[in-house]
């Protein structure tokens, strides 16, 4: 079974923001909503460089352990998705997630912040209708046997979306052709490019 990933290649990615604009044309998120954004480093620096973020839909989801209603579950894709009907809108998830993927609509009196909001590879979520799981999740993509909005609108094809492995393999030809003979994965000379998982304390 796949497993999805996301993954930006801060080599290729330019800052012109169309992953933004594809996912909120794809799922016409409400007012003050970003799924997905783009990070600039080292802002007017030579070493400047730019990176795609929404929610990683991470193995060992921060977001899961600490939600108190349990909201949270993952596909067998490795897709991480939430119920809306089961979130209180607490914040814990914000809180723990390291790329900020956690959205709330509102900042109102007494910390009311509506349901929450996260990227959600563009496969849906639990609904009783596809107009219903459109209303609160946006497109499901996945279900089309598409991949996400934002990375097959990529002009430069630095985000990618899709099975971890193929996603790895592709960055790895990409790192080769820069000039990395071992993939940049390992500095010790006897990594190979078909051994990512180099473990510098096997032998031979």
């Amino acid at each position: 079974m796949a497993q999805m990933k996301f993954m930006c290649d801060a080599e290729r990615c330019i800052d012109c923001n169309g992953c933004v604009t594809a996912c909120k044309n794809a799922n016409e998120t409400e007012w003050g909503i970003q799924r997905r954004r783009v990070v600039t480093l080292d802002d007017g620096l030579p070493e400047e460089v730019s990176i795609s973020v929404a929610c990683m839909h991470c193995d060992d989801a921060p977001c899961m352990a600490v939600c108190p209603t349990d909201c949270f579950y993952r596909t067998e894709d490795g897709i991480v998705l939430h119920d809306k009907d089961l979130c209180i809108g607490c914040g814990y998830c914000l809180y723990a997630c390291p790329f900020g993927a956690p959205q709330f609509p509102r900042q109102n009196a007494f910390g009311e912040r509506g349901k929450m909001d996260k990227c959600t590879f563009c496969a849906g979520g639990p609904a009783d209708s596809p107009e219903e799981e459109y209303a609160k999740y946006g497109a499901n993509r996945i279900r089309d046997g598409k991949l996400p909005l934002c990375a097959e609108m990529c002009s430069t094809k630095a985000l990618l979306a899709g099975d971890a492995q193929t996603v790895a393999d592709i960055f790895r030809q990409r790192v080769v052709r820069r000039g990395h003979p071992d993939g940049a994965w390992s500095d010790n000379p006897r990594a190979s490019v078909d051994d990512l998982a180099y473990d510098a304390t096997r032998q031979g």
